[in-house]
């Protein structure tokens, strides 16, 4: 009975970093790929470099997104951070 305690207790700490660790960064990995999946022309969106700027055209991989008028960029889907919303980030400036 005492040989299967290291066993028990692994198992215990496995579990423990499952819930803990891997399974929060898998459900935020699943966030982010629904979000980038539901882009759509129109959306406001901010890079990981930090641009802003607004989606003028969609491909399966790539977007075009417009900083300002005609001057427009093209990103890697994967590299957009998310949705940009400024009256949340000016409210949490105020608060």
């Amino acid at each position: 009975m005492q040989a299967a305690s290291p066993i028990i207790m692994m198992l215990l700490m496995f579990a423990v970093f499952y819930f803990i660790l891997i399974r929060p960064q898998v459900k935020k990995q699943r966030q982010h790929q629904d979000m980038l999946s539901k882009l759509e022309k129109g959306d406001m969106i901010i890079t990981n470099g930090g641009l802003i700027g607004k989606i003028s055209g969609i491909t399966d991989t790539v977007l075009t997104i417009e900083l300002q008028e005609k001057v427009r960029v093209r990103v890697l889907r994967s590299s957009v951070q998310g949705k940009y919303q400024p009256l949340q980030n000016a409210a949490k400036k105020a608060a």
